[in-house]
This record gives structure tokens, sequence and C-alpha cells, in this order.
């Protein structure tokens, strides 16, 4: 995938590869790539929902956040989790931070062996830069201003006769006034850089919100999603739009000499995206990162803003008579936004405690200080200023209790 595994767009998707799967697959989530990041734990109780309340199919955690020494208990955990897993999703965080805690350990290995065995793994953004011979270090490039470069990858696509290189976002647009296609690096710099690239090795690049579907078993591949996908060979560039399927020699082979497009049959037939339908989802998660972008910085307005415009363009959407089951899956991420929001109000008395607590701590040590110098008076009048601001004083036996009554 090439981005947008917890959206409303990859919904779909996600359970047509569980439905494909026998009996009730045991699905699985693992955090690798974002385990340096301090939300990892929410990216995962985020992912598990979304598998719960969307795709409506339980997802477990395997949470193997580095390779420490000191975490061997909660690597054979993960380890476990991961044997026993029919349908393996891994997504966002840093590419080369996931290589670098999955080197020496049983890590890919049991992802190869959860296909091997007829189960499916799902790698999105971050994790699918990782699956081919070479990882592009986005964030270091990008974000530190590296020189350009590759490193190796984890090739668990070489495994099964794929020699190529994954690149995902490769539509990106976030850059507005400078060129963010090709997961960030622009066109420029990412044509350099596939000049650094073995001769005749292939790149396949990923539409954001846009799956490619390798199916070993039939030896075809599948595009959806509301992008497409690129294949880069040294004969040429070749285009599959959502809803096409083609022939995986291609990919194993890195040739497009031929036409290798699979006509699907016609009760499996996906009419493509319009070009009016991707213009409304490039609106959407415009939208929908402002939204984010407002609810991580504490700006309400921001989030506020976005959510009403989202709610907008969902109106108007429908209003022309638009495709229903984009308006549908678009009211789907309108919810979504709308319970974050709940969430983030839900934290907030929380979170105000506790950017509060060494404030209120000093005080009533002073407070305390008062009490056994026994300056009644003054005591009570720093008790009842607390209790002005909405801080509520309780004396128990053992010791002082506080709590926010209001906002």
């Amino acid at each position: 995938m090439g981005s947008g595994e917890l959206t409303a767009t990859m919904v779909e998707v996600h359970k047509g590869l569980l439905q494909q799967l026998p009996g009730t697959p045991r699905a699985v989530f693992l955090d690798t790539p974002a385990g340096f990041q301090l939300n990892v734990d929410q990216i995962s109780a985020r992912a598990a929902d979304y598998f719960q309340t969307r795709v409506r199919h339980p997802l477990t955690v395997a949470s193997f956040k580095s390779n420490t020494p000191t975490s061997d208990y909660g690597h054979l955990q993960a380890n476990r989790v991961l044997r026993q897993a029919d349908f393996v999703l891994i997504g966002p965080g840093s590419p080369t931070y996931a290589l670098r805690q999955w080197q020496q350990s049983p890590v890919p290995d049991l992802l190869a062996d959860c296909v091997i065995t007829g189960g499916c793994l799902v790698a999105a953004s971050a994790a699918a830069l990782t699956m081919g011979r070479f990882t592009l270090p986005v964030y270091e490039i990008y974000k530190v201003g590296q020189d350009p470069h590759w490193i190796d990858g984890l090739d668990l696509l070489g495994r099964f006769g794929l020699n190529l290189v994954v690149v995902p976002h490769w539509n990106n647009a976030e850059g507005g006034n400078h060129d963010t296609r090709f997961c960030f690096m622009g066109a420029t710099r990412f044509d350099a850089m596939a000049a650094m690239l073995p001769q005749g090795l292939p790149v396949l690049g990923l539409d954001e919100h846009t799956a490619c579907i390798l199916d070993l078993a039939t030896d075809q591949a599948e595009v959806k999603g509301i992008g497409g996908i690129t294949l880069r060979t040294s004969d040429g560039t070749m285009t599959v739009k959502s809803g096409d399927r083609f022939a995986l020699p291609v990919l194993r082979e890195g040739s497009i000499t031929s036409n290798r497009i699979v006509e699907p049959p016609e009760s499996e037939s996906v009419p493509p995206p319009t070009d009016a339908n991707q213009a409304f989802w490039q609106r959407a998660h415009d939208l929908e990162a402002r939204f984010q972008a407002g609810l991580d910085q504490g700006d309400a307005r921001a989030a506020t803003n976005a959510l009403l415009e989202f709610d907008r363009l969902v109106w108007q959407t429908q209003q022309g008579l638009e495709d229903e089951a984009v308006v549908a899956q678009a009211r789907d991420t309108l919810r979504d936004m709308i319970v974050l929001l709940g969430n983030q109000m839900a934290a907030s008395p929380k979170l105000r405690e506790e950017r509060l607590a060494p404030l209120v701590e000093a005080l009533l040590r002073l407070r305390q200080k008062l009490r056994r110098e026994a300056q009644w008076d003054a005591a009570d009048m720093l008790r009842a200023a607390l209790s002005a601001i909405g801080i509520q004083v309780e004396d128990t036996p053992d010791g002082h209790r506080w709590h926010l009554t209001s906002p």
C-alpha cells in the first residue's frame, strides 16, 4: 500500500484480503517502524480500533518496538504472535529504524513464513519501503539533509523471485510549492537516485491510498484504491490503474515489452476511479491532514475549520450525484474525525491535570508548611484561591488529594 492503510479508502481492500483466507484468520499489527515514537502505542491502538470498528475483524498487536537485549520476553511474545498470524499489517514510521531492529531477529523469516503458508502480508508506507532489495532512507534525505543514497532492504520480495525496489507515496503532493512526488524526493533527485541502482533493477511506485496486491498462487497482481502504480524498468515505464490486473512476470522479469494486462472476470470487474473522484479524495485527504495537525498542535480553530470544510465537501459531492460508494467512504472518514475529536476532548482534563500538577503540588507543599506553622488563615486563603480556579483540595488521613472541578 502506498499509504492510507488505516483510512476509509482501504477498508474494502482489507476486508477482501481477509475474506480470501480460510476460517477465521488471525490478524496482527506489527509496530516496529514506529517503535521509536512516543505515540507508538496510540498508533497500535488506532490500528486495532480501525479493524474492530471498520473492517469488523479483531486485530492483535505484535509489539517489537526495538531489538534491545533488555526486552527478550517481549521479543518472544511478539515472535509467538507473528508465528500464529494469518494476516500481518505493518505501516507507518521509519523504514531505516525498522530495518535496524529486524536485523539479527527472527522477524524477516516469520513474515516470509506467513506468506509461504498461505497467509497475507500487508506492508504500507514506511514498511513498503523495506520490502524490496534496496530501501530509500526518506527521513535521512528529506528531513536531515543527507546526500541521496540507498540502503540494503529487507528484500522479502526477493524470496519470492521479485527483484525490485518499492517506493510508496509515488504521487505525493504535500510540498505545495515544491515537488514531493516519488516519496518526497521530487523528480530531479529521484531520477539521480534511480541512476544509482544496479542496472535493470525495476522500481515499483505506489500511489497514495492505493494497493498493489501480489497473488503468488495465481501469478497475478491487482491494483485497488484511488490511484495507480508505476513500474520503471530499463526498457521503459508502465502504469496500471485501479481495477486492472497484470501478470507477475512483469515484476519478476522487470520487462514491460509485452502487454501483460489481464482482464478480470466480468463478475469481478471494478470500474476505475474517475478524475472527479481522484480530485475529491485529494481534497478530502488534505482536509483530514489539516484536521489531524490541528489536533496534534492543540489548535481547536484549525481542527474545527477542517471538520466543517470536510462536511461541506461531502455535502457538495452528494448534491452533485457523485458515486454513492465515494460518499459513503467520505462519511466514514468524517465520522472517524469526529471520534478523534471526542477522544481528544475526553483526554483534555487529564492533560490539564498533568500540566498543572507541578504548580499545584508546589502550592500544596507551601500550604502544608503554613499549616505546620499554625498559619491557618494563610493556608485557608491558599486553598480558597485554588478552589476559585477549579482545583478542589481534599485533606485525608493519608495526605492531600486534588482534582479539577471545571475547565
